[in-house]
């Protein structure tokens, strides 16, 4: 007796994700070759040599690689944002820190899949001469989450602590002021008896990568935007944010407002190991029994752990390396 006829053939293997962009790379040399060589097609040809593909493919599966890395997490972010509108909480993300140490992509992937409607990204120029004239947390305070609400702010009320005193755009008293009062403003009106989660994060980039940072936004034409005037002397007065960023963990690092140092040399791991800190900082339902949210101690440093490298480092060297 024979055996039935099966009429379903059998499924295609998958292929591998290097396998499809290879193909894609012959394909567009087969289009090139094809086509009368104007200039854009020699251009191209002549890009796509041997060590050329193998340089584009290990890159766009690094991406690929880096961007799946993240989406679990950041599916656990929209579950974290949906628990914070259920029970009307509130969450406020400090990214301050060095310049060019990666704060703006890392909010970019944070906020990548979150509902619009429920988050903020608050990036504050200059104050007016109005503003001037008031209390500097003011103009924070009223960037504030509604209830059920994230907003991130791209660089804080710490420009205060940081960039203000070392280019001269507060004084001497304004600043000890603000180092004196700002953890009590923190504790009285932010943190709001447990309905408000504050995390406080500082970028640290080392001086190297952030000389090569600088260095690719004054030669891409998409990031020259980003150079500003502080930027432009950033690498000169590096001691001098050092300094200030040592006085900052000092005055500013309590119980209840704790520092955590971002190491962003590597863009990917600070992005990755900031979503999980924020995943950590508050329980909410349907969170992932299988996800590793242990977080990388090289890269997720707390604020008093990081002064005591400092110390050291001045002891060692006669200056802190970050």
């Amino acid at each position: 007796m024979s055996e039935p006829k099966n009429d379903n053939p059998p499924p295609r293997k998958r292929k591998g994700t290097t396998a499809v962009i290879k193909e894609l790379v012959k394909d567009l040399e087969k289009e090139i070759s094809s086509h009368p060589p104007d200039e854009q097609s020699r251009k191209i040809a002549s890009v796509l040599k041997k060590e050329d593909k193998e340089h584009i493919v290990k890159a766009c599966l690094l991406d690929f690689y880096n961007a799946e890395e993240l989406k679990p997490y950041q599916a656990e972010l929209i579950k974290m944002q949906n628990h914070l509108e259920r029970t009307g909480k509130k969450m406020i993300i400090l990214f301050d820190g060095r310049d060019a140490s990666g704060k703006g992509g890392t909010i970019r992937r944070l906020t990548r899949y979150m509902n619009g409607k429920r988050y903020r990204v608050t990036a504050l120029g200059k104050p007016n001469e109005y503003q001037k004239t008031e209390l500097h947390m003011k103009r924070y305070i009223e960037q504030f989450p509604h209830a059920g609400e994230i907003v991130l702010f791209d660089r804080s009320w710490y420009n205060r602590a940081m960039v203000e005193p070392i280019m001269g755009f507060c004084t001497k008293a304004q600043y000890q002021r603000f180092l004196k009062k700002v953890t009590s403003y923190e504790e009285n009106f932010i943190l709001d008896a447990g309905k408000t989660i504050l995390l406080k994060l500082y970028f640290s980039v080392s001086k190297e990568e952030q000389a090569r940072r600088f260095e690719r936004r004054k030669n891409d034409a998409l990031r020259q935007w980003k150079l500003s005037e502080v930027d432009l002397q950033a690498q000169e007065l590096w001691g001098e944010f050092t300094e200030k960023k040592r006085i900052l963990l000092e005055k500013t690092h309590t119980e209840k407002s704790k520092w955590w140092i971002i190491r962003s040399d590597n863009k990917h791991l600070a992005r990755r190991e900031t979503m999980k800190l924020i995943l950590n900082s508050i329980k909410y339902v349907g969170r992932s029994r299988t996800l590793d949210f242990s977080m990388d101690p090289n890269i997720v440093i707390p604020g008093d752990i990081e002064l005591k490298k400092m110390k050291k480092e001045q002891k060692k060297y006669g200056a802190p390396l970050l």
